[in-house]
């Protein structure tokens, strides 16, 4: 009889209270972005760049996002990395 393991569940990584504080500011940063682009409404901008609108809502309200994600919201806003993060930041 093969025995069988039981697989760890990963632990979630904690948020520090820094950390935090920054993907509330990259969250804000979305958003103005979103608005200066003529964007008054988050749905639509989510539409035209085949994003979720419930995956978009949760970039502007400070969830965590990954990389990749993040790299297509900057190539959504026609912008590069460097001139993404050089304000507010």
């Amino acid at each position: 009889m093969e025995s069988k393991k039981k697989l760890a569940k990963p632990s979630k990584i904690k948020v520090s209270k820094k950390d935090n504080e920054d993907i509330k500011k990259l969250a804000q940063r979305i958003k103005t972005i979103r608005k200066s682009l003529g964007y008054t409404n988050a749905d639509f901008f989510a539409y035209e760049n085949e994003i979720t609108r419930s995956q978009y809502a949760r970039y502007e309200t400070g969830e965590d996002i990954r990389f990749s994600s993040l790299m297509k919201l900057i190539r959504a806003f026609k912008m590069t990395p460097e001139e993404f993060f050089k304000e507010g930041f």
